[in-house]
C-alpha cells in the first residue's frame, strides 16, 4: 500500500526543485494524480504473482504450451522511467500439468506492477511458471523498450533489450523457433 500523502508531498517538492510553482494551475492537482498513478503502478509490490498458478489442470499433453506476445509496462528502478514491451512464455508440462493460458498473462502483470529491471522480471516470471506448476521446463524471453534509452542520455528510440531466462530442462532451441512463427 502506499502512501498517498507522502508521494503529494514529494512530488510538490520536486516541482519545486525544478522550478515549477506547483500551485499553479495545470499544476495544481498533479501531486495527487501522481500519487494515484504511483499506488497503480507499484500495486504488485505486495503481491505474490505466482499465486495466479495454483490452479491447474490434467491434461494428456507432452508438448510444449507458449503463450507469446504477452504486452506489459513496469517503471525502470534506476531512473523511474517506463519500459514496455511483450514477454513470450513457453513450459513444457510435467505429467499433464497445465494452467489457464490467462494465468501466465497475470504472473507477467503482476511482475511488472513493481520498480523493475528486465533481466530480473524475465528472472521471476521463469521462476515462478516452474515453480508453481513443477514444470518441466520453462522458457521466457521478455524484449522491452526502455524510455531511460530513448527519452534522454543516449536518445535511441526504438532500441529494444531481449532478456531470457531458462529452467529445467526445455529444447531451446524449439522455443527459439516457435517464438519466430
Amino acid at each position: 500500500m502506499t502512501d498517498q500523502a507522502a508521494i503529494e508531498g514529494a512530488i510538490r517538492t520536486l516541482l519545486t526543485a525544478i522550478g515549477e510553482d506547483p500551485d499553479r494551475d495545470g499544476l495544481i492537482d498533479t501531486p495527487a494524480r501522481v500519487a494515484r498513478s504511483w499506488a497503480e503502478l507499484s500495486s504488485g509490490v505486495s503481491d505474490d504473482p505466482s499465486q495466479h498458478l495454483t490452479t491447474s489442470f490434467d491434461v494428456d499433453t507432452e508438448g510444449l504450451v507458449i503463450v507469446r506476445d504477452i504486452d506489459f509496462h513496469t517503471v525502470c528502478e534506476h531512473h523511474l522511467l517506463p519500459f514496455h514491451g511483450r514477454a513470450h512464455i513457453g513450459y513444457l508440462p510435467s505429467g499433464g500439468k497445465v494452467t489457464g493460458l490467462s494465468k501466465l498473462a497475470r504472473v507477467v502483470e503482476g511482475y511488472s506492477r513493481r520498480l523493475q529491471v528486465q533481466e530480473r522480471l524475465t528472472a521471476q516470471i521463469a521462476d515462478a511458471v516452474h515453480d508453481r506448476l513443477e514444470a518441466q521446463g520453462v522458457a521466457v524471453m521478455v524484449e522491452a523498450e526502455h524510455m531511460c534509452m530513448t527519452m534522454r542520455g543516449i536518445r535511441k528510440p526504438g532500441a529494444i533489450t531481449v532478456t531470457t531466462a531458462y529452467r529445467g530442462s526445455i529444447d531451446k532451441a524449439e522455443f527459439l523457433e516457435l517464438l519466430r512463427a
